[in-house]
């Protein structure tokens, strides 16, 4: 018997979806897969990888070739800002989307001059989100609109920032977690560090904020929200 000819069908081979291809790190599962499922609904965006960890990131910022990524604002060991001075260090020209829990006042001006491309609040809408990401990758800064006009309003009037302003991201992150009433020992296991580098980073700390002890720099952080 002579053997079939093979059966040819005009059916379409699937497209690979392409897109903005977007790299989450967050160490919490939930927003990576809230993210993840955001850009899945949206036809122009892809996730292209993600991260838990500070090293896993630039690990894989090495490795892949990405469009944008999103990095939380607070993640164990490394800041969120040490994480970003380190990707601008490595990848100049990967912009930046910084997605935190905490409020614009608070800290975006400071991810804006660390090299972060926008400041999206983890309270914002979806909506948002994907359009900080579409402007990043177009060569554009987001800043929410309230953002902006406090910023136009602070340059006008020749506004001064904080001095914390004037510390290191390492210094800053000191700061925040000694006005959180944590010990040099605490601060030390949650940094990755030892206790004496903390305690050095406590003594720049005071000197630059011009603070004497530990219950000013509580009330420093405080009156600056500086703490979550």
């Amino acid at each position: 018997m002579r053997p079939r000819a093979p059966h040819h069908t005009n059916r379409p081979v699937p497209a690979v979806r392409r897109g903005i291809r977007v790299f989450v790190v967050d160490d919490h599962p939930v927003v990576r897969e809230g993210v993840k499922q955001l850009v899945a609904e949206t036809s122009d965006l892809v996730v292209a990888g993600e991260a838990a960890t500070p090293g896993e990131a630039l690990a894989a910022l090495h490795e892949g070739s990405w469009d944008v990524a999103i990095v939380d604002l607070s993640m164990p060991g490394v800041s969120g800002l040490e994480l970003l001075q380190q990707v601008k260090r490595d990848r100049p020209e990967l912009p930046v989307v910084i997605l935190s829990m905490h409020a614009e006042n608070q800290f975006a001006v400071r991810a804006l001059k660390a090299g972060a491309a926008g400041y999206v609040t983890k309270e914002s809408t979806p909506e948002e989100l994907v359009r900080a990401i579409r402007k990043v990758y177009g060569g554009g800064t987001y800043v929410s609109a309230t953002l902006a006009e406090k910023l136009a309003t602070d340059l006008s009037r020749g506004a001064r920032s904080g001095a914390y302003e004037a510390l290191s991201a390492r210094e800053f992150e000191v700061l925040r977690q000694l006005g959180a009433g944590r010990a040099v020992k605490q601060i030390a296991r949650a940094l990755h560090l030892s206790e004496k580098t903390v305690s050095t980073y406590r003594t720049r700390v005071l000197k630059k904020l011009d603070l004497t002890t530990t219950a000013a720099v509580i009330r420093y952080a405080l009156e600056h929200r500086l703490i979550d």
